[in-house]
C-alpha cells in the first residue's frame, strides 16, 4: 500500500520557551493542535511524531499520533533541521516495510493550521512538477526598507539605494510561514534542500502566522487564536 503520512518533528530541549511543545496552549499541549488537524484533514494515512523525549512521546501517543521510535541523539540537537529529521522518519517507515508517496512536515508550534491549506498544498504538490510546497506569508513591510543599528548606535538602512523607492514599487517578499512542508518521498530521502527552485509556494494570509520562539510571541499567539476561535476562522 503507497502510503502519505504526517511526521511532527518535536524535540525536547526547548531553551526559550521550556516544553514548548507540550505546554499548554489555549486548554491542551500546543502540539495537540497540530495532531488533531492532521487527523480531521483525513489526508494522511499515518501521523508520526519524531522526538527525543519521553514526556513528548507519551502526550503524542494521547492525543492519536505515532511514535514508533525514539529519535537518536544525533538528530535531537538544538542546531539541527527539520531536513535531517524527516529523512530520517521517512527512511525508518521504508525499512519497516511501507511505501511512501507523500510526506508532510508539520510542525509541532501550528495552532493556525487549517485543514485547507493543508488541502491546497497536497493538490500543489500533485498537479505540478515539484518536490517541495511550503505555506509562506507575506513580509507585512518592505524588507528593501529595513534598517540596522550601526557602530554608534544609530539608524541606517540595510539597503540605502531604495530610500526614495515608493513601497508599492518595491518586489512583494515572503517568508517561511512555518506551518507545514509537503514534499515527495524522494526528496525528503535525498534531503534535498527545502528552500529551491523546486518548491512551489501556499501562501497564507498574515492573520493565520505567527512564530512563537519568546514569551512574547506565545502571549500574542493567544491572543490571535482566541480571536480566530471566537470568529470561527480556524
Amino acid at each position: 500500500m503507497i502510503e502519505t503520512v504526517a511526521i511532527i518533528p518535536a524535540r525536547g530541549g526547548s531553551q526559550r520557551i521550556p516544553k514548548k511543545n507540550i505546554r499548554d496552549f489555549c486548554g491542551r499541549p500546543i502540539i495537540a493542535w497540530s495532531i488533531e488537524t492532521a487527523k480531521y484533514s483525513q489526508l494522511f494515512d499515518r501521523i508520526l511524531v519524531s522526538t527525543d523525549d519521553p514526556q513528548i512521546a507519551e502526550v503524542a501517543q494521547r492525543y492519536g499520533a505515532e511514535v514508533p521510535f525514539i529519535r537518536p541523539a544525533s538528530l535531537s540537537g538544538n542546531i539541527i533541521g527539520v531536513l535531517p529529521v524527516v529523512q530520517h522518519a521517512v527512511q525508518y517507515l521504508i525499512e519497516s516495510g511501507f511505501e511512501i508517496s507523500t510526506a508532510c512536515m508539520i510542525y509541532a508550534t501550528s495552532p493556525f493550521l487549517r485543514v485547507r491549506d493543508l488541502m491546497r498544498g497536497r493538490k500543489v504538490l500533485l498537479e505540478n512538477d515539484c518536490d517541495y510546497v511550503l505555506s509562506v506569508t507575506e513580509f507585512p513591510y518592505p524588507i528593501q526598507r529595513a534598517l540596522k543599528f550601526t557602530e554608534n548606535g544609530r539608524l541606517a538602512m540595510i539597503q540605502p539605494e531604495h530610500i526614495l523607492t515608493r513601497s508599492q514599487d518595491l518586489e512583494l517578499t515572503f517568508h517561511d510561514a512555518g506551518q507545514f512542508c509537503w514534499g515527495a518521498s524522494q526528496a525528503w530521502l535525498a534531503a534535498l534542500p527545502i528552500f529551491n527552485e523546486t518548491t512551489s509556494p501556499v501562501v497564507l494570509p498574515r492573520y493565520l502566522v505567527q512564530d512563537i520562539d519568546t514569551e512574547e510571541d506565545w502571549e500574542r499567539a493567544t491572543w490571535m487564536f482566541k480571536t480566530l476561535k471566537r470568529e470561527k476562522v480556524i
